[in-house]
C-alpha cells in the first residue's frame, strides 16, 4: 500500500513548481484527473461572421499588389530613445518616396501612401501628387495640400484604388477598358497624360520593358512557346501571348527576344504603346530631325500587319518551289483603301540582292538590270498598274480599276481617293540608309559636319553585294567601256527610293497617262535608324529641291519597324530572285546575274514587256490625246516633259548638296522600238 501510495503521489503531484504564483500561494489542483472523453471531441465554437471579416488593407499591401518586389529601406532614425521618429523609403519606377512615423510599420505605411498618391488619377482629372519629402518632414504642415486638393486619408486612398480595381473586373468592359487603373498609373509614372497613349497621339518609348509593362496593365497574360524553326545555328523562336482571349505572336533568335516581340505586338494593338525607334526614347536627346519622327511614324499595328501579310504571301507563293525560298532580302508592296488594313491586298512579293553582269546587258530591254528585292517589287507594282489601266479599256470593267478618269487635270487618269501603297523590306535598303553602326548611338550633333560620308550617292557593284560612293564624274557609263571590263554600276536602293519620292513610283511611261503615285509608308524588318533612313529617302535634298512641276513634289513616306525583327542572315546570298504579282498563277525565278529567268526566257517585268503594255494602252485607253508610239523606248520616255523636268531637278539637288552625280546606264540600252 505504501508503494502504491508513493507511486500514485509521483504520478499525480499535488503541486508543481510552475503553479506557485508571485504571492507565494499554491494553486490547488485535483488529485486525480477524470478521463471523460477523447481529446478534441468537443467541436470548437464556430466563429461568428464578425470574427471572419478580414482586416482592411493598408497602403503597403495595396502597393505590393500593384508593384511587385518593392524594397523598403530605413533612411534614418531621429528623436530621443523613448520617442523615436523613423524615416522609411520605397523606390517605385525609379522614384524614391519617403514616409515617417513613430514606428517602422507606420513609416512604411506612410511611404507606400506617398507612392500611391503619386500615380492615382481620379475621374474628374484631379491628380493626387506625391508628398514632397524634405529633410525635416512636418506632417502637421499644409505642404501636402497641392492644386487645392486635400490629401485623402490612407484608408480612403486604399478604398478608392480597390473601387477602381473592382471596376476593371466587370464583364461588360472591353479589353481596352480593363487596364484602366494600371494604365493611369503608367501614364502618371511616365509623367505624361493619358492622351499621350491615344490612337492618333504620338508617344514616347516607355522606360519599362514590354513584358513587365504587359503584366502590369493586364491580369490574364499567358505566354507560350509554339515552335522553333530555322537551322540549329540560326534558330528562330516563336512566342504567343494570350490576353483576354486574343493572341499575339512574336519571333526572335532567343525565347527572351521572341517574348519581347510578342509583348510589343500586344501593347501596340491593345494600348497603342509603341517601342518603335521612330518614337524618341524618353531618356535620350531628341533626334536632330525636329519633329519629323513624330509626324512620320506609321502606327505600329499597321506596320506589323504589313510585314505579316508580305511574309505570309511569300510562304504561300513559294509552296511547291521551296528550292527557291533561300533569300537574304525579302520585299513586298501592300495596298490599302482608306487605310483599312483588314482588307489590305499584297500586290507584289520579291527576293534578290544582285545586279546583272555587264556582259549580259541587252540592247532590246530583255533583261532585268537590278534584281534587288525592293526594286523588283516596285517593277511588279508597275505590272499591276498596267493591269488596272487595262480595266479602263473596257467600259464593263472600268469600275473595278483603282484608277478613275481625271476631268480637271492634265493627266487623263488618277488614283482613286484613299488608295495607298506600302513598301515592306526586311532590312534597310542598301546605300545611304544602311551606312551606320546599329550598336552606336550617333544621334545628336555630328562631330564631323564636313565629312562627305553622310548622304552620298552610292552605287551597287555588278554581281556582288554592297555599295560604294559615286566618283566625281559626269555620270556617264559607256557600253564599250563596260564590255571592255569596266564594272556596270547601278544606283543604290536608297538613292532609287529617294528618286521615287520625287518623280513617283509609276515610271516615266505611265507618267504620260496618270498623275504621280507615291509610297505612303516604308516598313522595315530590321536596321531602321530613323535619322539615317529619313535622310536617305527624302531628307538630304529637302532643302535644295525646287521648281518641281505640279503635281510632282517631295514625298515624305511614313516609316516603321516591325516588332518581330528579322535576324541577321550570315548565309551567302543566292544568285537568283523570285517575283510574284497579284493575279499571277505562279512565281517567276530570275537569274540575277543574267537578268533572265532560270529557263533563259525574258522576264515579265522587263522594259521590253512594259513597252508592249504601254503601246497597247496608247491604242485602246479612252481619253488619250496622242495614240501612236513612233519613237524608241528612250525617246518615248524623254517626251514626258514634266517627268523629265522633275528627274533633272532631282539630279541637280544632289549636285547642289555636293552628294555626287547620278550615274546613268549606257544609252544604248534604251534604243529599241515596239515590235509591230
Amino acid at each position: 500500500m505504501l508503494n502504491s501510495a508513493n507511486n500514485n503521489s509521483l504520478q499525480h503531484p499535488v503541486t508543481a513548481p510552475s503553479e506557485i504564483n508571485m504571492n507565494g500561494y499554491n494553486r490547488k489542483s485535483p488529485q486525480k484527473r477524470r478521463y471523460d472523453m477523447p481529446k478534441y471531441a468537443v467541436p470548437p465554437k464556430k466563429k461568428t461572421s464578425k470574427e471572419r471579416i478580414p482586416q482592411p488593407k493598408n497602403t503597403v499591401a495595396m502597393l505590393n499588389e500593384l508593384r511587385h518586389g518593392l524594397i523598403y529601406k530605413l533612411e534614418s532614425q531621429t528623436g530621443p530613445v523613448h520617442a523615436p521618429l523613423f524615416t522609411i523609403s520605397v523606390e517605385v519606377d525609379g522614384q524614391k518616396y519617403l514616409g515617417q512615423g513613430r514606428s517602422k510599420k507606420v513609416a512604411r505605411i506612410e511611404a507606400a501612401a506617398t507612392a500611391l498618391r503619386s500615380f492615382i488619377q481620379f475621374k474628374d482629372g484631379a491628380v493626387l501628387s506625391p508628398l514632397k519629402p524634405s529633410g525635416n518632414l512636418d506632417f502637421t504642415s499644409d505642404e501636402h495640400l497641392e492644386n487645392g486638393i486635400e490629401n485623402l486619408s490612407n484608408q480612403k486612398l486604399v478604398e478608392h484604388i480597390e473601387t477602381l480595381m473592382l471596376t476593371e473586373k466587370k464583364s461588360n468592359l472591353t479589353s481596352l477598358e480593363q487596364p484602366t487603373l494600371r494604365l493611369q498609373m503608367f501614364c502618371m509614372s511616365q509623367n505624361v497624360s493619358k492622351s499621350a497613349i491615344a490612337v492618333d497621339g504620338q508617344k514616347k518609348v516607355p522606360d519599362k520593358g514590354p513584358v513587365m509593362l504587359l503584366y502590369e496593365l493586364f491580369n490574364d497574360v499567358n505566354f507560350e512557346c509554339n515552335n522553333i524553326d530555322g537551322a540549329q545555328n540560326n534558330c528562330r523562336f516563336k512566342m504567343t501571348v494570350t490576353i483576354n482571349e486574343k493572341k499575339f505572336d512574336g519571333t526572335g533568335p532567343s525565347k527572351k527576344l521572341a517574348k519581347n516581340a510578342a509583348a510589343k505586338a500586344a501593347l501596340a494593338s491593345l494600348c497603342n504603346i509603341s517601342y518603335s525607334p521612330m518614337v524618341v526614347p524618353q531618356k535620350n536627346v531628341p533626334l536632330p530631325i525636329d519633329d519629323k519622327s513624330s509626324s512620320m511614324e506609321l502606327p505600329q499595328i499597321h506596320a506589323d500587319t504589313i510585314g505579316r501579310l508580305v511574309l505570309e504571301k511569300f510562304m504561300e507563293v513559294i509552296k511547291g518551289q521551296e528550292a527557291y525560298s533561300r533569300r537574304k532580302v525579302l520585299a513586298g508592296i501592300v495596298m490599302t483603301e482608306n487605310m483599312n488594313f483588314c482588307e489590305a491586298k499584297v500586290i507584289s512579293v520579291s527576293t534578290g540582292t544582285k545586279c546583272v553582269s555587264g556582259e549580259h546587258m541587252s540592247v532590246n530591254g530583255a533583261v532585268l538590270n537590278d534584281s534587288h528585292a525592293e526594286i523588283v517589287s516596285r517593277r511588279c507594282l508597275l505590272k499591276y498598274l498596267y493591269a488596272q489601266l487595262d480595266l479602263q479599256c473596257n467600259q464593263a470593267t472600268a469600275y473595278q480599276s483603282i484608277f478613275v478618269r481625271n476631268t480637271d487635270g492634265q493627266y487623263p487618269y488618277k488614283l482613286k481617293s484613299g488608295v495607298h501603297f506600302h513598301l515592306y523590306i526586311n532590312t534597310a535598303p542598301c546605300g545611304d540608309a544602311r551606312i551606320f553602326s546599329p550598336h552606336e548611338n550617333d544621334t545628336g550633333v555630328d562631330k564631323h559636319p564636313n565629312r562627305k560620308a553622310r548622304g552620298q550617292l552610292r552605287t551597287k557593284i555588278e554581281s556582288g553585294e554592297g555599295t560604294i560612293p559615286v566618283k566625281s564624274s559626269d555620270g556617264i557609263q559607256t557600253w564599250d567601256g563596260v564590255l571592255q571590263g569596266q564594272r556596270l554600276l547601278t544606283m543604290s536602293c536608297s538613292d532609287k527610293i529617294a528618286r521615287w519620292n520625287i518623280v513617283g513610283i509609276q515610271g516615266s511611261l505611265l507618267s504620260s497617262i496618270i498623275e504621280p503615285v507615291y509610297l505612303h509608308s516604308i516598313v522595315l524588318g530590321s536596321l531602321l535608324h530613323p535619322e539615317h533612313m529619313y535622310r536617305a529617302v527624302c531628307g538630304r535634298i529637302e532643302k535644295s529641291i525646287q521648281g518641281l512641276p505640279p503635281p510632282y513634289h517631295l514625298n515624305k513616306p511614313r516609316l516603321a519597324l516591325v516588332t518581330s525583327a528579322e535576324p541577321r542572315n550570315q548565309a551567302k546570298a543566292p544568285n537568283f530572285g523570285i517575283n510574284w504579282t497579284i493575279g499571277d498563277t505562279e512565281l517567276e525565278v530570275v537569274n540575277s546575274l543574267t537578268g533572265r529567268t532560270i529557263g533563259g526566257q525574258v522576264s515579265r517585268i522587263t522594259k521590253q514587256a512594259f513597252f508592249v503594255k504601254y503601246g497597247f494602252l496608247m491604242k485602246n485607253l479612252p481619253g488619250i490625246p496622242i495614240r501612236k508610239v513612233t519613237t524608241d523606248y528612250g525617246q518615248t520616255k524623254a517626251n514626258v516633259k514634266d517627268y523629265q523636268t522633275a528627274k533633272l531637278e532631282l539630279f541637280s539637288a544632289f549636285k547642289r548638296e555636293d552628294l555626287g552625280s547620278w550615274l546613268k546606264k549606257p544609252i544604248e540600252q534604251d534604243e529599241f522600238g515596239l515590235v509591230e
